[in-house]
């Protein structure tokens, strides 16, 4: 949901040549560039976490790393997106060993290497409601998450 064309194309480009997958890169990423629009239509409002190991690792280009930067700052002043970045050295009390998206009370998305789940049960749901609250507690939102956005940009020149 936040990241750009260029960004989103290295990901894909990664994956189909680790996996010998067919190479749908352009309609894959065309598809997830669609789906962004939620981010300003309606009235939906996402709660996004990431690690600032994510802001400083790079997939991609330098000057499509740069631009994806530019893209969490702008998506974190949208007035329907949180964005909260868990600071490298913190200590942890949570470790989830996989990306996942919760929608509302009814499901939860994982996406592991060979796959992507749906998880539906309700006793599961509520332990990655509770991941996400642990993780949400020790990341930092506003000022400090762009804050290192930027130093992270400022890293790559």
């Amino acid at each position: 949901m936040l990241q750009t064309r260029g960004y989103t194309t290295a990901v894909f480009r990664t994956i189909m040549r680790r996996t010998d997958a067919p190479d749908d890169v352009d309609a894959a990423v065309s598809a997830r560039m669609q789906r962004q629009r939620v981010l300003r239509e309606g009235d939906h409002r996402f709660a996004f976490v990431i690690e600032e190991s994510v802001l400083r690792t790079s997939v991609c280009e330098p000057e499509d790393h740069a631009a994806q930067l530019d893209h969490l700052a702008i998506c974190a002043a949208l007035p329907s997106v949180s964005l909260g970045v868990i600071p490298m050295g913190h200590q942890r009390r949570r470790w989830p060993v996989e990306g996942f998206w919760i929608f509302d009370d009814e499901q939860v998305n994982v996406e592991l290497v060979s796959s992507y789940l749906t998880i539906t049960q309700p006793r599961e749901i509520a332990d990655y409601a509770r991941a996400f609250s642990d993780l949400s507690e020790m990341a930092v939102y506003g000022a400090r998450a762009r804050a290192l956005i930027d130093s992270a940009l400022d890293a790559l020149a």
